[in-house]
């Protein structure tokens, strides 16, 4: 069993690296630089708009401290492109078809979430905010990143990114 460490370093019998020729090898693999830097697709084209903010999540998330990402869908396809991505980072996939729910299981680092959007006096998050919140997901002040599409209901339509502060409802 692995603990991960505060300074997001891990070993397996929650000794400092150096305790263990194991815990040495860790230490070497996360400052290896295919470790710290993906040159994942780096020199692609993408096909479609929701793949390249799929793209540009993960490595927004990569490279900024934030708790969780977010994706307002319908289909689970955002969802499919970010898990492509290895990142310790929960991706939650918050959809109201139970279809897409069952779906995205099987995505790599991604977890459904129910989730109908009320369109609260809050806020165009206040409704995420308060489903992460319920289920202790994230806390206030959190930074979380947001993707959804312009028009409600279409698939495959995400075409915004969005980083946010979870806040307090009220």
């Amino acid at each position: 069993m692995f603990r991960r460490h505060p300074d997001g370093t891990a070993d397996d019998k929650g000794n400092e690296h150096g305790g263990t020729k194991h815990g040495q090898v860790l230490l070497n693999a996360e400052q290896h630089s295919r470790a710290i830097k993906s040159r994942h697709r780096l020199d692609d084209t993408f096909e479609r708009v929701d793949e390249a903010i799929a793209m540009a999540v993960m490595y927004t998330a990569n490279h900024l401290k934030v708790t969780a990402i977010i994706a307002l869908t319908e289909s689970g396809s955002t969802a499919r492109w970010m898990s492509r991505i290895r990142s310790d980072i929960p991706i939650y996939a918050l959809t109201p078809h139970a279809i897409t729910s069952r779906r995205v299981t099987i995505y790599r680092g991604v977890y459904p979430v129910p989730f109908w959007a009320e369109h609260s006096a809050g806020g165009p998050y206040r409704d995420v905010f308060d489903t992460l919140l319920s289920r202790k997901l994230a806390e206030v002040g959190d930074y979380v990143i947001v993707t959804k599409g312009d028009v409600e209901g279409v698939s495959g339509g995400t075409n915004a990114m969005t980083i946010v502060q979870v806040t307090e409802a009220g």
